[in-house]
């Protein structure tokens, strides 16, 4: 996997989450990505310094690049920047809205210049449409697309804990990508990629969406508890520990009363006949399952629940993930020290591979402005 895409120049003016997260996947295949800082840096830098002084954010989003500063308000900085997209096979970018036209690099006028270049821009609602030139934060597609809607409890919305709609255009961005790479050796041209927090989120609210446009229901915010499938949810245990399971059709109900719950008669109680009957009486169903759970540890529920083969998971604590006997980890160096992460979720003939370092600020600089200074910007 490292050297799938050896041979491709990928330059990118990235910051934060979306598009670092694009031209990462790019750079763990084993293309070049240069990485375009201002001066001071991409600001997802400071997010935090929890990593032995660097940021969680930049050390999970950018190993394997270089990083060169440049100031792009600066003629020759600019024409640097246009030397290496002459040479690019890809070009990233997520600035706001409009500010990569006013430098000289838009996609339009790239593609006439450069036919095989294949642009990819990230924004918040995407090239057209009234919102188009609208700032946007992963927690602000959360609210707009309606996924906050839907999170939550009955106290009110929450966040979703990691940057879901960011992740989701940094997703979206690499298939894309990718897709036009293959493309392009079949055609011999690049295309312009377009995609947006906005929309890539709402492909992933589809269901929800469907449920309301056709079937005038709304989902209710409900927690750790599925909102149409019951019982399916988190139930605390006697060590304040929680387990979440899920029923899903009669054959598990009835196993779930007969071996979890010792209750066989409860699965023929009619008023949990069918999946419809337990969600329209779920306080009643909770009110026999709560105490059961009530009674033993977590541990020992999560037994009895596999013992049945009632599909289960624990409610982890991050101490509790940091410690999971299922964990996959793969190692990168920073300018301070290896780093531990989770790997990657794709593994390819079993093995995780190696990936490079995290850049410091600038690191390649030098070399990047002396690699590209003797080729003649376009005009």
């Amino acid at each position: 996997m490292k050297s799938d895409l050896e041979g491709v120049l990928v330059v990118s003016v990235e910051q934060a989450v979306a598009a670092p997260y694009l031209s990462c996947k790019l750079a763990d295949a084993g293309a070049r990505v240069i990485k375009v800082e201002r001066p001071e840096g991409d600001f997802a830098r400071e997010y935090d310094h929890l990593v032995h002084g660097e940021s969680a954010y930049f050390v999970w989003l950018n190993r394997g690049k270089e990083s060169v500063c440049l100031d792009l308000k600066q003629e020759e900085d600019r024409a640097i920047l246009m030397a290496m997209v002459s040479r690019a096979d890809v070009f990233i970018q997520n600035l706001a809205p409009g500010a990569v036209d006013r430098l000289g690099f838009g996609a339009e006028s790239l593609r006439q210049r450069f036919p095989r270049l294949i642009t990819c821009s990230i924004s918040g609602y995407g090239d057209e449409g009234p919102l188009k030139d609208l700032k946007a934060y992963d927690l602000l597609v959360q609210a707009e697309s309606g996924l906050s809607a839907i999170t939550g409890n009955e106290h009110g919305s929450a966040r979703v804990g990691v940057s879901v709609c960011d992740i989701a255009a940094g997703m979206t961005a690499t298939q894309a990508v990718l897709q036009a790479l293959l493309a392009r050796e079949k055609t011999g041209e690049g295309r312009h990629i377009a995609v947006s927090l906005y929309h890539a989120l709402s492909d992933w609210i589809n269901v929800p969406y469907l449920q309301f446009q056709y079937g005038g229901k709304v989902p209710a915010r409900s927690g750790l508890n599925h909102p149409t499938i019951a019982p399916y949810g988190s139930y605390a245990c006697a060590d304040g520990k929680s387990v979440l399971f899920s029923i899903q059709n009669e054959r598990e109900w009835a196993m779930f009363c007969r071996e979890v719950l010792d209750w066989p008669d409860l699965a023929t109680d009619p008023r949990f006949s069918s999946n419809s009957d337990r969600v329209k009486n779920r306080e009643a169903l909770d009110a026999a399952i709560v105490p059961v759970f009530l009674a033993a540890k977590r541990d020992e529920m999560a037994a009895r629940l596999h013992a049945a083969r009632i599909a289960y998971g624990r409610v982890s604590t991050l101490e509790d993930v940091a410690e999971h006997p299922q964990n996959r980890y793969m190692q990168v160096d920073t300018p301070t020290g290896p780093v531990q992460l989770m790997a990657p979720g794709a593994l390819a003939d079993g093995v995780i591979p190696s990936f490079g370092a995290v850049p410091a600020l600038g690191e390649h600089t030098a070399s990047i402005r002396q690699e590209f200074s003797v080729v003649r910007a376009v005009q």
